[in-house]
């Protein structure tokens, strides 16, 4: 496994970090409980208030009696990650910016790939961690930081995946400049964001949960598959129906984001190609005609709604 340390930077002065995580540039100590460095500066305001959200209810869990099997199994359920898990090379340098819990950062840590997880939660990422010991799964470092202020080396990375995280800061697109740097020139980011016609009907259930005080949400089919799941269904309930912090986001919106920090457009999912969908996440699509895109995202509320509307824009950072 490549040293994390060679991918990672200290968040006070970008300078190396070394085998303890003492900077070699201004000498600062970071401390490392259970083996996750905490690089994280004080943060106030709101993002205190996502960061005491998640620690109180990680999300999501895992339950008891876990393996590796069992979490490989369960991801590839989604047609999603199994195409996100396809389209990465064997050898490829993740970062997984918002990881929570770090399902997805210890499902793409196979073959040769160095995988690094952030987030703000630390009581997310123990559970991560907790889960990697189990595995076995050495490949995978879990660190504690701030998305305002990320410890990774400029351009280091292959594959900067970032989903359901943008839309819970308080300024989305600054927080999209920040995450850019970590991408190497070439290298793919892969977004998730609420959409923000596919967000429609949990917004409209969000009504109803909240007149209710929360007794009665409708046609939730997460919260109806959870049922026996009573952790797991308060997880889900606290974050898509109680967060302090929420956007929703247009394609076009992503896309002059994408421009802006110079990043190409490669592709979504799912597809605004009506008709169509990805093989290869990383390969470029056609272009669509506006009303086409407009359209697709308007048909994202049934495919997409029930399970709280989030999509998936890619893009490559130019050469």
């Amino acid at each position: 496994m490549e040293d994390p340390r060679t991918l990672l930077a200290c968040p006070a002065c970008a300078g190396d970090l070394g085998e303890t995580w003492r900077c070699t540039g201004c000498g600062r100590q970071w401390p490392a409980p259970d083996g996750i460095p905490q690089l994280r500066r004080d943060v106030e305001g709101q993002t205190e208030a996502v960061r005491q959200f998640y620690n109180a209810a990680p999300f999501p869990g895992y339950p008891p009696n876990d393996s590796l099997t069992w979490l490989r199994s369960r991801a590839e359920r989604s047609d999603f990650a199994r195409l996100l898990d396809q389209s990465i090379p064997g050898d490829a340098r993740i970062v997984e910016i918002g990881c929570g819990t770090g399902q997805m950062s210890l499902y793409l840590a196979r073959a040769d790939r160095t995988v690094i997880g952030c987030d703000l939660a630390r009581g997310s990422l123990a559970l991560g961690a907790s889960a990697a010991r189990r595995y076995g799964l050495s490949s995978v470092q879990f660190v504690e930081c701030d998305l305002t202020n990320l410890p990774l080396r400029e351009g280091a990375f292959d594959v900067v995946y970032c989903s359901g995280v943008l839309h819970h800061t308080p300024d989305p697109r600054a927080s999209f400049a920040s995450i850019v740097r970590a991408c190497r020139p070439g290298g793919t980011i892969v977004l998730g964001l609420y959409n923000l016609y596919a967000r429609v009907p949990l917004r409209l259930r969000r009504v109803v949960a909240r007149m209710s005080g929360y007794r009665w949400i409708p046609f939730d089919p997460v919260l109806r598959d959870r049922k026996a799941e009573p952790a797991r269904r308060e997880a889900w309930l606290r974050d898509q129906y109680q967060h302090p912090e929420e956007h929703s986001h247009s394609l076009a919106e992503v896309r002059r984001w994408f421009a802006e920090n110079g990043i190409d457009f490669v592709t979504t999912y799912p597809t605004t190609l009506i008709g169509e969908e990805p093989d290869d996440l990383f390969a470029e699509a056609e272009d669509e005609w506006p009303l086409e895109s407009v359209m697709a995202q308007i048909g994202w509320m049934k495919s997409l709604g029930g399970e709280g509307g989030l999509f998936v824009t890619v893009g490559r950072r130019a050469v």
